[in-house]
Order: structure tokens, then C-alpha cells, then sequence
């Protein structure tokens, strides 16, 4: 494919820069071709409440590029939308990735969050299913977006989710849940996703909950990992504190710590849920706003992908090796 490590990949994105994107000769990268955006890209979906709207980034030139879905969170902002996330997006679609976000039908910008139905206000099956549909629908995507017709490798497909965005991803990895309203066990893997992220995502049912998320996600009440066998990369924040838990930071890192192998955790050195500002630059929402930070965790999940999906074998190592020699890491990188 003659991908290579991008400037979000560099050494320096990995210490303290103060940019978003940097470029570093000495592993051997280049300049990036542009990013084209589109948005909204509209597509049909028969029987659901409205119809689902994505945006779309990609490189404007190169073939057979992979495909990251982009679950948002629930966050308070029309950010939860295919409107935010626009620094990650930036170093994902940099990497050479397509990044489709959709937006869920828990988005505030759709204002369903408060509608009488048994998913409101998270609609947690909604989002895996919005996922699947996204898959189902490549061919479409590739249409309406100028410049990427036959453009898509279906074979390397991965999911990155924030929030609950990561719980809907790690349904797609093979997470399974008890259904609240009738306890059945539900099961929405999709075995076409090679390969996920889960940022600042959600641990563990039972009396790890907090009687806030009991009341508000009686979905969270059951949680099986030992289904999630998809290879996956989980990122938390050592300052992570949401009040969805009893358990403190450690609660994100549920989805390495109790799923099987391959798997890896990065460990963000301050990291809050925002995990410096993932969500969109300046947005209110981010309680931990670091650049620095933000380009540390675009840098880390691209190498992951990039290696994970097949694309480069070299640029998670390479990336671990930067994080890991820096007199300032931004954080700590395990494997299993």
C-alpha cells in the first residue's frame, strides 16, 4: 500500500511538542497527502427513528486504504457527533486511514436522549448496530465521497470508541451483556472489524457501579469479556474519574484486564476522560486540555492500527520504543 509513518507517528509527537502533527526524517517519514472531509454523508436506514449521518475523511490520493469507524461518546456537546473528535480524526486520517463517524441516536444534537423508548437515553444496541450498518453500506460511502470510489480495503476494518463510544466498540470486539429488559444474552460482534481502540471506556457491572449508572445504564449491570477475543488496543487515564464508578482510574483498564489476549493498554501519564482533548479542540467538556497529550494518544493508536491491521509492522514498536526512551513520557505502554 506504501503507507508510512506519518508526521502524527514522529518521535517528537510522542515527548512534548506543541504541535498536533510533526515531522521527524530519522523514522523515515514524509509529508502527507491532503485530507478531504464530507459531511454530512446521508444514508437510508429503514427502521430507524431518523436516517444516519456521517462524515467521512480520507487522503485525497492513495489505494486500498483501511477504514476506522469512530464511535463518539455521550458527552454534552454537539461534539458527540460526527461534528467533533477533529484532532484525532486529523492524525488518523494523516495515518492514511478513511475515518467514518457516525452519529448515534443518543447525540444531543438529535435531541432523542429523553424520548420514551427502553435504549433511551444511551441506545447502547443502536450504536454497535450503526457500526455494523456503516460496514454494510462501504459501497455507498465510497459514492457519495468525491475521490473515493474503489478506494476502501474491506479486509482491514478496525472501530475506535470514546466513552461510551468504547463500550460500543468492545460489543463490536465480542463483549457481551445481558439484555436488562429480558436477560438475554446479547451478542453483536462483528467479525468484519479486525482490530479496535477503546479510550477512556467502561469496566466492569456489578458492584463496581455506582448507583448513579445502576439508575441511569442498567446495561452496564452485566459485562462478559471473556467473549472480546478481537486483538485491541485500551487506552485510560491515570486521573480518570467518572462518576459511572466506585472503582477510580483503574475502571477503563476493565477491557484489557479481564478480556483475553492480544491485547494493550496505554496507560495516560495525567490523563483525564478527555484524555487531554480528543473530543474537539477547545471543547468545553475537556477537563485536562494538554496538546501534548492529545498528539501522544492519536500517535499510539495510529502505530496500533497501522501494525495491528497489517499495514505497517513496524510502527507500533517503533512508537512503543519512542514512548518508552522519552525523559518525559506521556504515558506507559503494556501487552499481554
Amino acid at each position: 500500500m506504501g503507507l508510512s509513518l506519518p508526521p502524527a507517528l514522529s518521535a517528537r509527537s510522542l515527548h512534548h511538542e506543541k504541535r498536533y502533527l510533526d515531522v521527524n526524517p530519522a523514522l523515515g517519514t514524509r509529508p502527507v497527502v491532503p485530507v478531504l472531509s464530507v459531511a454530512p454523508v446521508t444514508i437510508p436506514a429503514p427502521g430507524r427513528v431518523v436516517d444516519l449521518e456521517l462524515r467521512v475523511s480520507a487522503p485525497v490520493t492513495g489505494s486500498s486504504q483501511p477504514v476506522v469507524l469512530l464511535s463518539h461518546n455521550h458527552g454534552p456537546s454537539n461534539l458527540s457527533s460526527w461534528r467533533g473528535y477533529g484532532p484525532l480524526v486529523e492524525v488518523l486520517a494523516a495515518c492514511g486511514f478513511v475515518v467514518v463517524q457516525p452519529t448515534h441516536l443518543d447525540s444531543k444534537v438529535l435531541g432523542l436522549r429523553e424520548a420514551n423508548v427502553a435504549e433511551a437515553p444511551l441506545y447502547w444496541r443502536s450504536r454497535a448496530t450503526d457500526l455494523s450498518y456503516v460496514i454494510d453500506n462501504l459501497d455507498t460511502i465510497e459514492a457519495a465521497v468525491p475521490t473515493l470510489d474503489k478506494r476502501i480495503d474491506r479486509k482491514r476494518i478496525a472501530a475506535v470508541g470514546h466513552s461510551a463510544g468504547g463500550h460500543t466498540v468492545s460489543l463490536l470486539l465480542g463483549r457481551r451483556l445481558n439484555d436488562p429488559e429480558d436477560g438475554s444474552v446479547v451478542d453483536l460482534s462483528d467479525t468484519r472489524v479486525r482490530a479496535g481502540v477503546i479510550l477512556s471506556g467502561l469496566g466492569r457491572g456489578g458492584d463496581a457501579l455506582s448507583e448513579y449508572a445502576r439508575e441511569n445504564y442498567p446495561f452496564l449491570q452485566t459485562s462478559d469479556f471473556s467473549t472480546m477475543t478481537t486483538p485491541a488496543l485500551v487506552v485510560a487515564g491515570d486521573q480518570e474519574a467518572e462518576r459511572t464508578n466506585v472503582v477510580g482510574a483503574s475502571w477503563p483498564e476493565d477491557p484489557y484486564t479481564l478480556s483475553p489476549a492480544p491485547k494493550a493498554l496505554l496507560t495516560v501519564f495525567g490523563g483525564e476522560h478527555s484524555l487531554g482533548g480528543i473530543v474537539g479542540y477547545g471543547a468545553a467538556e475537556t477537563t485536562d486540555e494538554d496538546r501534548d497529550r492529545v498528539a501522544a494518544v492519536g500517535a499510539i493508536v495510529g502505530a496500533y492500527l497501522l501494525t495491528t491491521l497489517g499495514v505497517d509492522d513496524r510502527a507500533w514498536e517503533m512508537a512503543k520504543g519512542e514512548l518508552e526512551s522519552s525523559p518525559e513520557p506521556q504515558g506507559r505502554v503494556v501487552d499481554k
